[in-house]
Formats: structure tokens, sequence, C-alpha cells
């Protein structure tokens, strides 16, 4: 079973789509960010900052609860990111 991921902001012309499913190898928000930038390369320079380490204002939900990169994801589990957003 998969991984149902919404991506917003500029991570959505990164995708060319707002919904896909995805299926990690781990059970991890870690392995979600990991997956998510295996299947749309163009989304890493949203999400990973120059040392690859994930950008501080990105932020990460799993069935709307805010999560951290360790954090289980269970398999069916709704996945939400936020890339850092400009402007103000």
């Amino acid at each position: 079973m998969g991984v149902e991921v919404t991506v917003y902001g500029p991570l959505r012309s990164a995708t060319g789509e707002k919904q896909m499913t995805l299926s990690p190898d781990g059970g991890t928000v870690r392995a979600v960010v990991r997956e998510l930038r295996a299947e749309y390369p163009r989304t890493e320079s949203h999400l990973l900052d120059d040392d690859g380490a994930l950008r501080p204002s990105v932020r990460v939900t799993v069935d709307g609860e805010t999560v951290d990169l360790d954090d289980p994801c269970p398999p069916g589990g709704a996945v939400a990111v936020f890339p850092a957003m400009r402007g103000g």
C-alpha cells in the first residue's frame, strides 16, 4: 500500500501534479521525502539546502499532524509537503 502525497506551492510545478501515490522503501517520513526526490528530481532545490539537509522552512505533515523526518509514516498515510515560501 502506498502513501498519498500532496504538495503545495512551487512543488506543484516541480512535480507537475498536486497529488501522487508513492511507495517509499521504509516506514518513515524521511523515506517518503527520499522517494519524492527520486521520483521528481526537480523537487530537490525546494526541499534541501546546500548541505543536503531538509530546509528548516519545509513543513511535512502526516494525517494532518506536523512530523519530523524520523517519525513513522504508516502505509496509507496522507502526507502533505509545504515548501519554503517566499514573499511576505
